[in-house]
């Protein structure tokens, strides 16, 4: 059978285009994709695996690492993360990790943590939010209430020492990264806007990762970004 002026186009070829052009039209499932789109990151990470993870077209690993939407909170996409320190709050001596529980959030970027029977604060490394002590700033309540929603008092968490940095800061607080199951709790916290990157002792080992969180929060003025015209240290 032959089609009136189709030059002779088989059937067959019709329909072969016509498949072809309707496969180009776009589906509810090809519309782009925030991190706000998902309720946690294992809804995240389902998505993210299932639609072409190393080109990510939807930007939801916004630091290269396979873990979609790190600022989201758990349940997460599996995997306990953090190296897992020993559970007597020892550190283990070759990934420098020790475990501990949240004693209580004091602001944005510091935590009092219970370790080896004491309460040392914990100030995150590569970060820094705005105060709500001595002056309250800018997003200094919005940033401490993020920590706050990211770390329940009673939950296990992982420290984790940059040797790249120095042990304590100028206050005696311990200088560590905080890791809650696979979350790495101070680049959420830089994702969600209520920080920024910050050298202490020179360039820290994740500030590569942590200034894509950056850029992408900067991007979508998010946080203090839209917020507070990205000034973290303008008084509230």
């Amino acid at each position: 059978m032959k089609w009136a002026g189709g030059g002779g186009a088989s059937l067959a070829a019709l329909i072969a285009t016509a498949t072809m052009l309707g496969s180009a039209v776009p589906t509810a499932e090809a519309a782009d994709r925030d991190c706000s789109d998902f309720d946690n990151r294992r809804q995240a990470q389902r998505f993210f695996k299932n639609h072409s993870p190393r080109q990510d077209p939807h930007n939801l690993d916004s630091d290269g690492d396979g873990k979609a939407c790190e600022e989201l909170p758990c349940p997460c996409g599996g995997g306990g993360g953090g190296g897992g320190g020993g559970g007597d709050g020892r550190p283990n001596r070759r990934d420098n990790t020790q475990s501990a529980r949240v004693n209580r959030v004091i602001d944005g970027d510091t935590v009092e943590v219970r370790l080896n029977g004491g309460r040392p604060d914990v100030r995150l490394v590569g970060i820094d939010t705005p105060e709500v002590f001595g002056g309250e700033e800018c997003g200094g309540r919005q940033a401490s209430s993020s920590m706050k929603r990211m770390l329940k008092p009673g939950e296990r968490v992982t420290l984790v020492r940059d040797r790249s940095q120095n042990n304590r800061d100028a206050f005696g607080r311990l200088l560590r990264y905080i890791e809650d199951g696979d979350r790495d709790v101070g680049k959420a916290q830089v994702g969600k806007g209520w920080a920024k990157v910050v050298k202490f002792d020179g360039r820290f080992n994740r500030i590569r990762s942590y200034r894509r969180a950056q850029h992408r929060a900067n991007n979508r003025n998010r946080g203090v970004w839209g917020q507070c015209g990205g000034d973290f240290h303008t008084p509230a």
